[in-house]
């Protein structure tokens, strides 16, 4: 649930934005047409992180000591990979359709590949090592267990994801018009969030595809070679590879700590018709934070705002950025419980596939691109 600060945020952020219009923005019209009641928030202001960090940065010089990889994370991300492969191996006499080999699945499984795709998150931003190089192969370690090789993928865009914020047609992590058009609605928002995973592993290839290296290369070879020698090494039994593959399914459908994909950056707040008006540039919460003990499985990635405030903080430190900077903090919309989120996106009609703030400029991409669809060229 978001808290009861939101609301005062989102007066303070449309008298702002009143104020700050351009004579083009205070000529539109004050009624929203009724395409834009569904359409996205556009927006024609600079995304929040960079500001907040350049003021944090001012008022609390200090802060920037907590920069610096994380020697921690090596160690748990060891002993979840371990845990997996343990859970794998022991299942591997079990019928896939038992119920003790989805309860462990959903249970462990899920809870162990999602803190996995959050490790790989925190070392896509070199917060495991010093060395760029050990941070890829590590990653590569991490994959294990999921099942399917991303690593290697995942960093470009999601590192483009914190470079261009919002933007259509760079961040990967903005559901598509197509997306919003089909999934909004209970049924469609349901759908969404079951099998969530499969979308976030595709959209980012429909909408621009990044230049294969060496790193992913080894990759695909590393997870292809791992997942054959649990086969064979199991008695030719799929069932330990198809337990990882569930549990990295689970991790991402309806579970507890994949609130977090929706959580980080769907707006939640009461938005006036103005706001969905995209001839204005009246500023909306974008990114909201969450403080709860599912933090403890998720490398303190519900303190999303600090995290992209300063993305070079690792998980460990990401409390003390809070700590530090409190009062730019306290005041901004945040969740209270990811289950809650998940809940509240498919029953209520207010939120959903458009609450998410776009931009059609800014930004910059992160590696090469192999080829460029028709809308990254018109962007």
């Amino acid at each position: 649930m978001a808290s009861s600060s939101a609301e005062t945020v989102v007066k303070a952020a449309k008298n702002r934005g009143a104020k700050a219009k351009s004579p083009a923005s205070a000529a539109a019209p004050k009624q929203a047409t009724d395409d834009s009641q569904h359409d996205f928030f556009w927006t024609y202001t600079e995304e929040p992180h960079r500001t907040r960090r350049l003021a944090i940065i001012k008022a609390h010089p200090e802060i920037t000591k907590l920069c610096g990889p994380e020697p921690l994370t090596k160690y748990v991300v060891a002993g979840v990979v371990a845990l997996q492969i343990a859970c794998a191996w022991y299942l591997r006499s079990a019928s896939f359709f038992s119920l003790k080999f989805w309860a462990i699945a959903y249970v462990i499984g899920a809870t162990s590949n999602q803190n996995l795709f959050l490790a790989i998150h925190e070392i896509s931003h070199n917060l495991a090592f010093r060395s760029p190089m050990a941070n890829r192969l590590f990653a590569i370690f991490a994959n294990l267990p999921i099942g399917v090789p991303y690593s290697a993928s995942f960093r470009p865009y999601h590192l483009t994801h914190h470079k261009s914020l919002g933007v259509d047609g760079l961040d990967t992590d903005l559901p598509t018009a197509f997306e919003a058009f089909v999934l909004d609605s209970i049924l469609g928002k349901a759908f969404f969030c079951t099998f969530q995973i499969f979308f976030y592993a595709i959209r980012p290839m429909t909408i621009y595809r990044i230049q294969y290296t060496w790193v992913h290369h080894l990759n695909i070879v590393v997870q292809l070679a791992f997942d054959f020698a649990l086969y064979y090494l199991a008695g030719s039994s799929f069932q330990p590879v198809l337990y990882l593959l569930l549990s990295s399914f689970l991790a991402g459908s309806l579970h507890p700590l994949a609130g977090h994909f929706i959580a980080e950056h769907y707006v939640y707040e009461s938005v006036t018709p103005e706001q969905r008006d995209p001839k204005n540039s009246i500023p909306v919460p974008e990114t909201f934070s969450y403080y709860g003990p599912l933090n403890w499985f998720t490398y303190n990635v519900g303190l999303h705002n600090e995290h992209h405030d300063f993305p070079a903080v690792p998980w460990t430190r990401l409390p003390a950025v809070r700590e530090i900077a409190k009062e730019f903090y306290e005041d901004l919309p945040r969740h209270d419980s990811w289950i809650y989120v998940i809940w509240r996106f498919i029953w209520d009609e207010n939120v959903g596939m458009t609450c998410r703030v776009k931009r059609k400029n800014g930004g910059r991409m992160v590696g090469a691109a192999a080829s460029w669809t028709e809308n990254e060229i018109q962007a």
